[in-house]
């Protein structure tokens, strides 16, 4: 029971690992000029993903 608990919390900390590094990866390929074309902000970008997937 306790080890159940231990695996099922690491598998969503393994998945939201996961999925927070491919998003990163994603913004930092970004040019220079996707951001502007996106009027985004790279930092602002990555406190969102953050954010979103770890509260």
């Amino acid at each position: 029971m306790i080890f159940d608990s231990f695996m099922t919390r690491a598998r969503t900390s393994i998945a939201k690992r996961k999925h927070y590094n491919r998003l990163v990866a994603e913004i930092e390929n970004l040019s220079g000029r996707d951001l502007a074309d996106l009027r985004a902000d790279r930092s602002e970008m990555l406190y969102q993903v953050r954010k979103q997937i770890y509260g």
